[in-house]
């Protein structure tokens, strides 16, 4: 019986499918890729680091630029519909809506209809959407010369109710806001909504224009001075600032403290996420095997660090990780036997106490 339950109980060591916890098996990647191809496990190497500068370079220089961009110098506003005008006629204030101290631009100036046309005194209906200030002076004055000798005009926008566009997310106060005679670029929007929360994840801002959704780097903006970032808001823009709650990167094995981490203005390195889960565990951690797990669970992209050697920590400082990366540190192999040991020893010293009880009372 002593013979049957030691063999049990080495059977049972020597398996290592049951040790507890989670595990890496690079040969569970063959067949995982594209097409049923092998997942390749690649080596964090200086030449990899080089080859993934290279890659954030050439991403960096192929962001979006701002289409209006050229528009900027010669941009002048065009009255929209529900936008108010205020004409002043010099020297005739029969022509004029006299202005008050406590009356809001709404009742001193002239209204755009919805359907883009104003009415004016001797002139009549006018169409005025779409112009901007100088041509509907031009319009008015040559349409006034019949009743007023050499008019002299003066048209400005009473009030912007026409354009808008909206600033959402992580900002201070959401807002609606309109599109003025002043050009309004992204960093102008933020601003006016009270600037950012803490919260704010400016890597990957959104703008929404006419059903297109493009990815705008503020990051970029603010730390390299890329204006090409800082597009000119237009009418019907949707500005959306995402959270960076959004974007962590999870730090699971043998390390003191598994855990995710949010990236700090989106960038985290190998090292930190190491670092900030209080490093490896000293008693259960292969710190030769460790693994930086990127992309769909179909097609993985599995990168793995050698940090046996202290000196490889270097190469850790300079592996960029990016949002959702799964970073893995491999138990030790006496850690599967220590875990399996303990899982199986309760029972066999249950089946111990249960002989020796028999042997005692002469059952066995």
């Amino acid at each position: 019986m002593r013979r049957s339950v030691l063999l049990i109980a080495l059977a049972l060591s020597g398996c290592s499918t049951i040790s507890p916890g989670l595990h890496m098996k690079e040969s569970a990647l063959e067949g995982r890729g594209e097409d049923g191809k092998d997942v390749k496990v690649l080596p964090i190497t200086p030449a990899l680091l080089v080859e993934q500068a290279g890659a954030r370079a050439r991403a960096a220089g192929a962001r979006a630029a701002d289409p209006l961009a050229e528009t900027l110098a010669g941009y002048q506003y065009r009255v929209a519909p529900y936008d108010v005008l205020s004409i002043i006629v010099w020297d005739h204030p029969e022509l004029t809506i006299p202005a008050g101290e406590y009356r809001p631009p709404e009742q001193t100036g002239n209204p755009v209809n919805a359907d883009g046309t104003m009415f004016y005194p001797h002139v009549g209906v006018v169409e005025v959407a779409g112009k901007t200030l100088p041509e509907i002076r031009a319009l008015l004055t040559e349409r006034l010369r019949k009743y007023v000798a050499n008019p002299q005009l003066d048209v400005r926008v009473a009030a912007f109710r026409g354009k808008r566009f909206q600033v959402t997310g992580e900002v201070v106060q959401p807002s609606t806001l309109p599109v003025t005679d002043v050009p309004v670029r992204v960093q102008d929007a933020i601003a006016s909504a009270k600037g950012l929360t803490a919260n704010a994840w400016t890597r990957t801002v959104t703008l929404t224009r006419a059903g297109k959704t493009y990815a705008l780097d503020l990051q970029a903006l603010y730390e390299e001075g890329d204006v090409s970032q800082n597009w000119l808001l237009q009418d019907g823009d949707i500005l959306n600032v995402p959270s960076r709650e959004q974007n962590k990167v999870f730090v699971l094995g043998e390390v003191r403290k598994p855990s995710s981490k949010l990236m700090a203005k989106g960038r985290m390195s190998l090292a930190e996420a190491i670092g900030d889960s209080e490093g490896f565990d000293p008693l259960t951690s292969n710190p030769g095997e460790v693994y930086v797990l990127r992309g769909r669970y179909e097609a993985p992209r599995v990168f793995k660090l050698d940090a046996s050697s202290a000196d490889a920590l270097l190469l850790a400082v300079q592996f960029q990780l990016e949002p959702y990366d799964v970073v893995f540190v491999s138990q030790y192999k006496l850690t599967d036997w220590n875990r399996v040991m303990t899982q199986i020893l309760p029972t066999v010293q249950g089946i111990w106490q249960t002989v020796d009880v028999g042997n005692r009372t002469g059952v066995y």
